[in-house]
C-alpha cells in the first residue's frame, strides 16, 4: 500500500488573491519578515498498487484527470510506502 502526497499550487504567472490577502494580513500583524505568500492544496491519496511506480502512475492520472487544473496549476507528487493498520 502506498500513500501519495500531492502539493498543488498556482503557477507563478497566475495571480493568487488568497495569498496576497494572507500576506497583507501577516504584514498587519507585524510579521514584516514575510515577503510573499502563495496558497495551494495538499492532498493525500491511499493507493493499493503493486509498486511505487504504479502508485505514482495512479497519482499522476488522478492529478491530470481531476485534482489539478494543468492550465493554471503545478503539482508535485511524493509516494511513500505505508501500512494501513498504522493509520
Amino acid at each position: 500500500m502506498y500513500k501519495a502526497k500531492v502539493n498543488i499550487t498556482l503557477r507563478k504567472s497566475i495571480l493568487d488573491p488568497k495569498g496576497k490577502a494572507a500576506n497583507h494580513a501577516l504584514q498587519n500583524l507585524g510579521l514584516t519578515a514575510v515577503d510573499d505568500v502563495r496558497i495551494g492544496k495538499f492532498i493525500e491519496i491511499d493507493i493499493d498498487a503493486e509498486s511505487e511506480e504504479k502508485a505514482h502512475e495512479v497519482a499522476e492520472a488522478s492529478c491530470k484527470q481531476l485534482l489539478a487544473n494543468e492550465v493554471m496549476e503545478d503539482y508535485s507528487i511524493t509516494i511513500e510506502e505505508y501500512s494501513p493498520e498504522l493509520k
